[in-house]
């Protein structure tokens, strides 16, 4: 089309100058002829300018002339139709030259125009100019005379067409290598779902394979005896065995009703190899949705189950040679600190029965305050071991912490010493927390002894009090339920720890202090105390730098807590009272005991040894004022369970708990009902007496 347009606009210019030519020599032979010459020209030039200026392609007229490059190295624009703008993107081109236009590409033009204007030949061509990025179409024919020194040039715009061409190309190149690239795909996913040792099956709604890997039907064939292939009907298949053939439709039927899932199931003829598999399915569906079958990958997990077996064995063993090292360790403690209390017990009382034979009763009273104080060491080894293990009987009350430690202020300046600095540092608005406040009290001056202990030269002691609100990553730190704490941080300027020791920090008999300096169950108590009661202990520590020790207590929401305790035990009242106690204990010796001290503080007693035998008598018609019975007892009848059937017939009895190990879950860790108490073994006569006095307040509460 844009050829056919040239040749035309060729031609037409051709005509023009010749009819030109024609008429300016009519125009010289006469004068008449030359005013119809003229009128003619007049018109010849309009048609021309018309069709100029109104053909949707550029036209120019360029100019050769002698520049400092040589004969004809230069050329001018002499015109330039209106879509020269707008095909070559250049504007205002006539006058301009075209060295001064493009001078980079100007010799390529000229020598190719040149050749026109010299040769006479018109050429037909496409170039991109350079300076505007287009690409051209563009034919060229010298104006005749050749004396001129013109050439005509016709060019539209072909960028777009370029760029759609260059894409095609583009496409058709890659095409190929897309094509290439899928197949090449296709055929390496067939090869990786065959070569694979995983079990590959797709299967129809009709139980029909529609595809199955080698390894799946290798499979197949070794368990059942049955080579599958596609188009086979896996139950048709297994007709002859229906156990298995039912087991695979239970499986199959769950995938193809569209359900994914993955199973671990087992396989197999007994007579042959059972195996077990790890079994993914999911439903096949169409790009619309349709369900269109189910398909399987499976894997023989036989051998890493039987290794898991294998390691949940081996870490069974290792867990129970590690307990039974931390058992060893944990009696060998025990038996070194028993051991001397015993002797200490036990030389005693020998001396004491060999002074009493030979009258030197002076002496007995020497005998007598070792083996107690050797007894009430023993002793408090004991609640140590059960705070460690959270099993001693807790009392607890809601507890303002900032009174309880504002409270302890000068015991523990006076325990830590002049050479260290105490600074307490109490919360506004601290929250109550629900604890035992004696356990507590106790486990706070163990951690400032501690603390006193790190810093031999002196140092500063910071006892703090905080609201704690813990997220879910507070609290995943701290290994407790996200909420609300309070904590008691006790924090000091001393040696520090090194990694290795806070890590055993807790553990019951270790201890870095030198022998005879610590028994290494301070921290252990502490430790057992706090979790008993719902919270956590944790160390942070830097060889150097000091070390905090923090509780994070659980937040109360009843009411207002109660004064802390005192550390103090005031002494019972030693009145006389005519009332009768029955005591239950499995123990001849402790029977005694409790009866002789009550005797002693003028009751009647009444005794039983086992649960049984004490509600036969609270069935009785004998008066009972109150009942001291032991929390674990045999004869399927337990202290509580005793006093919860005596207290059907007698609802207002006073009931008093004995215990040496803490049965929380039988006495409710302490949440009793009211008239109820607890006492813990072992325990002196005094508290015995100041108990019991306090439940009888002179009579009230007879049964």
């Amino acid at each position: 089309m844009a050829s056919i347009e040239f040749d035309d606009l060729q031609h037409r210019l051709k005509a023009l100058e010749e009819e030109n030519a024609r008429l300016r020599a009519l125009g010289m032979a006469d004068q008449t002829g030359r005013r119809r010459a003229e009128s003619a020209l007049a018109e010849s030039e309009e048609r021309y300018r018309t069709l100029f200026n109104s053909i949707d392609e550029g036209f120019c007229i360029i100019e050769f002339f002698d520049g400092p490059h040589g004969p004809l190295s230069d050329y001018i624009h002499v015109e330039a139709n209106p879509a020269y703008t707008q095909h070559a993107g250049i504007p205002n081109v006539v006058g301009q030259k075209v060295r001064e236009m493009v001078p980079a590409e100007a010799d390529g033009w000229v020598e190719l125009y040149g050749g026109v204007l010299r040769t006479g030949q018109p050429i037909r061509f496409e170039r991109e100019l350079v300076a505007t990025g287009r690409h051209l179409e563009l034919a060229a024919f010298r104006v005749e005379p050749a004396s001129r020194k013109q050439v005509a040039v016709l060019f539209q715009d072909i960028t777009s067409r370029k760029r759609a061409e260059r894409e095609l190309q583009q496409l058709n190149e890659t095409l190929e290598a897309r094509v290439i690239a899928a197949l090449a795909e296709r055929k390496l996913m067939a090869d990786l779902v065959e070569g694979t040792d995983a079990f590959v099956q797709v299967v129809a709604p009709d139980f029909r394979w529609l595809a199955i890997n080698g390894a799946s039907a290798r499979e197949f064939h070794r368990i059942y005896g049955i080579l599958p292939k596609v188009g086979d009907n896996m139950l048709e298949l297994l007709e002859d065995q229906p156990e298995h053939r039912d087991a695979i439709r239970a499986v199959w039927s769950r995938a193809l009703s569209g359900e994914a899932f993955v199973e671990i199931a087992e396989f197999g003829e007994p007579g042959r190899s059972r195996r077990c598999y790890e079994m993914r399915f999911n439903g096949l569906r169409d790009g619309e949705g349709r369900l269109l079958g189910a398909y399987q990958f499976s894997y023989d997990v036989t051998d890493r189950l039987r290794e898991q077996q294998r390691l949940r064995e081996a870490e069974e063993a290792l867990r129970q040679s590690q307990k039974m090292e931390a058992v060893g360790q944990l009696t060998g403690g025990i038996a070194h600190d028993f051991n001397n209390l015993l002797t200490g017990i036990i030389g005693s009382l020998e001396l004491l029965q060999t002074r009493l034979g030979q009258g030197r009763v002076k002496e007995i009273d020497r005998y007598v305050t070792v083996a107690q104080g050797a007894a009430k060491r023993a002793a408090a080894l004991t609640h140590r071991l059960l705070a460690f293990s959270r099993r001693q009987t807790l009392d607890p009350k809601p507890t303002d912490l900032n009174r309880l430690v504002m409270g302890m202020e000068d015991l523990i300046r006076r325990t830590v010493g002049p050479e260290i600095a105490l600074e307490v540092v109490t919360a506004g608005g601290l929250w109550p927390t629900l604890i035992d406040a004696s356990q507590l009290e106790n486990a706070l001056l163990n951690l400032c002894i501690n603390a006193r202990d790190a810093m031999p030269t002196g140092g500063r002691l910071t006892i703090e009090t905080a609201n704690r609100w813990l997220d879910d990553h507070g609290a995943g730190e701290r290994d407790l339920e996200p909420g609300q704490y309070v904590s008691l941080c006790v924090t000091d300027t001393g040696t520090g720890m090194p990694p290795d020791v806070v890590e055993r920090a807790f553990e019951p008999f270790f201890t870095t202090k030198p022998i005879g300096q610590g028994t290494g169950l301070g921290l252990s108590m502490v430790y057992g105390f706090v979790r008993q009661s719902g919270g956590q202990v944790r160390i942070y520590s830097e060889v150097g730098q000091g070390t905090t020790m923090c509780l994070y207590l659980p937040r109360h929401y009843g009411k207002d807590a109660d004064k802390p305790s005192a550390l103090t035990t005031r002494s019972p009242a030693r009145q006389k009272a005519s009332h009768t106690i029955l005591v239950v204990d499995d123990e001849p010796s402790i029977r005694m005991l409790l009866t002789d001290a009550l005797e002693e503080l003028g009751f009647s007693v009444l005794e039983a040894h086992d649960g049984p035998t004490g509600l036969k008598i609270m069935q009785s018609d004998a008066t009972i004022d109150l009942l001291v019975t032991d929390v674990g007892l045999p004869g399927g009848m337990n202290g509580r369970q005793l006093a919860d059937a005596a207290r059907t017939t007698r609802p207002a009895l006073k009931v008093l708990f004995i215990t040496g190990y803490a049965e929380n879950a039988i006495i409710g860790n302490g949440q009793l009902s009211p008239g109820m108490q607890v006492l813990t073994k072992p325990f002196v006569v005094e508290a015995l007496a100041s108990r019991v006095l306090d439940m009888i307040k002179d009579g009230t509460g007879r049964s």
